[in-house]
């Protein structure tokens, strides 16, 4: 049995990857699951599961996990600490799925342990991505991409013979502001930009999606993961969201990975490899597809393109910057505090006030990362909606 631990059990990609593991209880043994603060879900899945170990990240939620588990056999823990020792359980494969900075330290900590970590979310590879690099290189562990799109160039990439391979073409849906114009965009509510027309997401990547600051951050972590120049990474509209990626070799070949828009069938590739597993998605139907269309993304409508690739270009401290402000500017946005278009305006601003060295450790991240989040709120102070 493979053994598998969950960081972030109770989020979009957390009760995916549970959906799967609990598909064949025989094949998966479940060490951990963790949450923030969620203490009903994830008592539930560590109940079904029989984990060992259940975790709350807010330490003020632990009594409540402990009632919930009392007389289970499920061991309760709340609290950095507990985290922290969920992450280094050892298990042979961990699902790296917290959201924001918070998620960076756990995905260290398993990675230190060797195994297979799954990156789920964008803050290990964007905001920290040499240190995250370096630490796999020295235990040896294995990184895999759960994103739709890394996951597709990971299937369609040859890593033995990198030199045979002209550009990587990552593809994005648009979001559902993609026709729009600029002066459309001024007008955008929360609820339009929290509808994805084609994934099932949280709130904050879905407005990630509809500036396509997703689709940078992505542009990033194609750069951590695949040996590829930056100007040697493409990125296409491709509004039906059935091919995830593509990459193009010399002769011409281009392989593409098309698939259902779940973000199971991903998951379900890297809780396998180098094996395959079943899923519960139907066949692709590509007759009822029908077409497949693609188009050119605009920098101009949507500068978070642009200072994505600025960012990839100067490197340094300069993703986690563009990570942090756009993490605060999003969470004005669904709190009603800004505007739309202000989303990428705020990143802007403070990138171009701050410049610190480049981040040698996860605690210099986390720095940058601070610091980058005060200016990016002063900023928001200032916006009148």
């Amino acid at each position: 049995m493979k053994s598998v631990t969950i960081l972030g059990a109770t989020g979009s990609v957390g009760t995916s990857t549970l959906d799967l593991v609990e598909r064949e209880p025989d094949r998966f043994r479940v060490v951990a699951l963790t949450a923030n603060c969620d203490v009903a879900r994830l008592a539930a899945a560590a109940i079904r599961t029989r984990a060992e170990f259940a975790v709350v990240a807010d330490e003020q939620c632990l009594p409540e996990l402990q009632a919930a588990l009392a007389g289970t056999g499920v061991r309760a823990g709340g609290g950095p600490d507990a985290i922290a020792e969920a992450a280094a359980s050892g298990a042979d494969w961990t699902m790296g799925a917290i959201v924001g900075c918070a998620g960076l330290k756990p995905v260290l900590s398993a990675i230190e342990q060797g195994g297979t970590v799954v990156i789920a979310n964008k803050e290990p590879l964007v905001s920290a991505g040499d240190v995250i690099l370096r630490a796999a290189a020295r235990s040896g562990a294995t990184l895999l991409p759960a994103d739709s799109e890394h996951n597709a160039i990971f299937q369609c990439f040859d890593a033995a013979r990198p030199e045979g391979i002209r550009r990587i073409i990552l593809t994005c849906s648009g979001g559902p502001f993609r026709d729009w114009t600029t002066d459309q965009m001024r007008g955008v509510t929360l609820e339009q930009a929290v509808k994805h027309p084609n994934w099932s997401m949280g709130a904050k990547i879905s407005v990630d999606s509809a500036t396509m600051m997703n689709k940078g951050l992505e542009l990033i972590e194609a750069a951590r993961l695949f040996p590829m120049a930056p100007d040697r990474i493409e990125i296409v509209i491709h509004a039906q969201s059935v091919i995830h990626s593509l990459v193009d070799y010399v002769d011409g070949s281009v392989l593409a990975q098309l698939g259902p828009p779940d973000m199971r069938t991903p998951i379900a590739h890297t809780l396998a490899w180098p094996d395959r597993m079943a899923t519960p998605m139907a066949p692709l139907d590509l007759v009822g597809i029908g077409r497949l269309d693609f188009a050119a993304p605009d920098p101009v409508r949507f500068p978070a393109l642009r200072l994505a690739r600025e960012a990839l270009d100067v490197g340094g401290a300069r993703p986690a910057i563009l990570n942090a402000a756009n993490e605060v500017a999003v969470a004005a946005f669904l709190n009603r505090r800004i505007r739309f278009l202000e989303i990428a305006a705020i990143v802007e601003d403070t990138l171009i006030r701050y410049d610190p060295a480049a981040p040698d450790s996860v605690d210099a991240v986390l720095a940058i990362d601070a610091d980058a989040r005060r200016l990016a709120s002063e900023r928001v102070k200032d916006c009148v909606v």
